[in-house]
């Protein structure tokens, strides 16, 4: 089955593509479709949903959709829905003086928010939304859990992964393999569980 992913993230795209290895993934991109639909939701889930549910309007085939991020305990779940767009307490979801921040000056403004708070705890969420039609969805929310180093190791992954540290492993997500992190990661996880959904449908 062809199925469509609601992302102009290649990175996503490829994740997708491993954990979902018996089905063909295509983005908006591969159509030349221009897709970007505000994130409104005030959860990953309604976000999840929200682009799903853009795109199947585009395309009127299958449409997997996600919405991700960091959340982070002593920062009360921030970044959270806005960890893309992450620009402080002061202005989630907004940029920083009229500047889109990069991946790094993200990092560095949550270690630089985070300070030296002891509690560390936080967790990479992923709501994932399969939308077979309008009417017709299955979702699945899963968690990666672990704890915020102050200073960013590894050069594998993308956004936040150098910061997120997996005390069982003695590692950070971006000092993963590619197949370790499809393995543990919260995307591989809920990925699995619409695969699973995908079966019987």
């Amino acid at each position: 089955m062809t199925i469509w992913f609601a992302t102009g993230n290649i990175h996503k795209k490829q994740e997708l593509q491993a954990i979902l290895s018996g089905h063909g993934i295509k983005i908006p991109a591969d159509r030349g479709i221009d897709f970007d639909p505000d994130e409104t939701g005030t959860s990953f889930l309604e976000n999840a949903l929200l682009k799903a549910r853009a795109l199947y309007r585009l395309v009127q085939e299958p449409v997997i959709a996600d919405d991700s991020g960091l959340c982070v305990d002593a920062l009360d779940g921030r970044p959270g829905i806005y960890s893309a767009r992450y620009s402080g307490p002061e202005g989630a979801g907004s940029t920083t003086g009229g500047k889109i921040l990069s991946a790094p000056e993200r990092n560095a403004l949550l270690l630089q928010e985070l300070g030296d708070n002891p509690c560390r705890s936080a967790r990479f969420v992923c709501a994932m939304a399969l939308l077979l039609n309008e009417d017709r969805f299955f979702i699945a929310q899963e968690t990666l859990e672990g704890e915020i180093i102050p200073t960013a190791r590894g050069d594998k992954g993308f956004g936040y992964d150098p910061l997120l540290y997996l005390p069982a492993l003695g590692r950070t997500v971006a000092e993963l393999s590619e197949e370790t992190k499809n393995r543990l990661s919260h995307r591989g996880k809920a990925g699995r569980q619409i695969a699973r959904m995908l079966a019987t449908v």
